[in-house]
């Protein structure tokens, strides 16, 4: 058995576990207690991961980019969406997104979401970034725009998409419009680094905007934009090589994929996330698979799981993850050993802020069992607002 030290530091603004603790006693000026722990075979999510050659998760564990309708109404950061960050920050998160931030206003997907396409946003993202690294967590910003998913009664007019469609009421943008799409995402992106993020995600996931490009069932676009895989990927290619060019070069980028669902085929999601990781303009790839056990939906690639369809492929440098129902330390330890690069929790962190320093201490704690009180996510800083929205998820609040 190989056996390491851990170090349990205790601050006035934190509580957290360092992997890479000094040997030598010392006393820190701002208070912090050193105390060393004795535990077992090192964990691969507990390793650090270089993202880029200038930027060092110090574990494998990211927070999910979770909707939930805390924000105030105009974008602007409230202490309630910042408290449910930084929490996860100071919970051990390598990793700490926000929720999906929308980059236009008629982008708008729901209630109470965190914007980020205007600078009256700044003060509020410069706070919450500035605190989540404090934490030694990385910061980033989901950049999203919801398209024909936004609802005309919440955004006051007519959604927008690729192409008309008639179920949502959405309109066709035009080229200058899809333009100013592409610049918007890539001003936002300026805008997270001026606020002192390490980096962004590009959410081109679960039927928004970029995902609405990519699936030929929504996209009958006929210019540029439009027609084969290529075209369809175009926007999100160009707005990547958008902010390659306009941040700096260590700012962290990462794009969040769907493999199914929404009108889009998994050969050609696996071709374009292939592609993507081979040009290397990006930092990691998240793959959005719900269910990271399932096996696809489409009958002919059923011979393997949905992960596997993406470890097989060549990554190059670009690290990869996958979301969707990890939810406790022995699902965790099964997916990053099936050649992930890191996981996202999503649920897991919402009902414990500190999984990952509750899995480092101790891996085979049982996280609590749903469904669970109001109170219980109060204390996991959750407000009112969140755990209204949570009511959606069947089974997940007792009544």
């Amino acid at each position: 058995m190989e056996w390491f030290f851990l170090l349990l530091r205790t601050s006035k603004n934190a509580t957290y576990l360092d992997p890479n603790p000094p040997f030598e006693s010392s006393n820190p000026s701002d208070g912090t207690i050193l105390k060393p722990l004795k535990w077992g075979k090192m964990s691969q999510l507990f390793t650090p991961l270089n993202l880029n050659h200038a930027t060092t998760m110090k574990n494998r564990f990211m927070l999910a980019p979770l909707t939930n309708c805390q924000s105030n109404d105009d974008g602007t950061m409230s202490d309630e969406e910042f408290k449910w960050l930084t929490m996860r920050a100071k919970g051990g998160f390598g990793l700490t997104m926000t929720c999906a931030s929308h980059i236009q206003e008629i982008g708008r997907g729901f209630p109470g979401q965190m914007g980020i396409f205007s600078d009256k946003h700044l003060p509020g993202m410069t706070r919450l970034a500035k605190e989540i690294k404090s934490h030694g967590s990385l910061s980033i910003v989901q950049l999203h725009h919801a398209g024909m998913r936004a609802p005309e009664a919440l955004i006051g007019k007519r959604p927008v998409c690729p192409s008309d469609n008639k179920e949502t009421n959405a309109r066709g943008l035009t080229v200058e419009e899809v333009h100013e799409l592409r610049n918007d995402f890539i001003q936002s992106a300026i805008r997270a680094e001026k606020a002192g993020f390490d980096g962004v995600e590009l959410h081109g996931a679960h039927g928004y905007i970029l995902c609405q490009f990519l699936s030929s069932d929504i996209n009958h676009r006929t210019d540029q934009y439009g027609g084969n895989l290529e075209n369809r990927g175009r926007i999100l290619k160009e707005i990547i090589e958008g902010i390659r060019a306009s941040c700096s070069a260590n700012f962290i980028l990462g794009v969040r994929l769907s493999p199914e669902r929404f009108g889009l085929q998994l050969s050609e999601i696996k071709e374009f996330a292939q592609n993507i990781m081979i040009e290397g303009n990006i930092d990691f790839l998240d793959m959005s698979l719900w269910d990271v056990f399932k096996k696809p939906n489409e009958k002919e690639s059923q011979g393997k799981t949905l992960l596997e369809h993406f470890t097989e492929l060549d990554r190059g440098n670009v690290k990869l993850g996958a979301a969707g129902k990890i939810t406790n330390p022995s699902e965790a330890e099964k997916i990053i050993s099936q050649g992930l690069d890191w996981i996202m929790l999503g649920r897991a962190a919402i009902l414990h802020h500190n999984f990952p320093n509750l899995h480092l201490t101790d891996p085979n704690f049982i996280p609590v069992q749903l469904p669970v009180s109001k109170d219980h996510l109060r204390n996991e800083g959750l407000s009112d607002n969140f755990i209204e929205y949570m009511k959606r998820w069947e089974g997940f609040i007792c009544d």
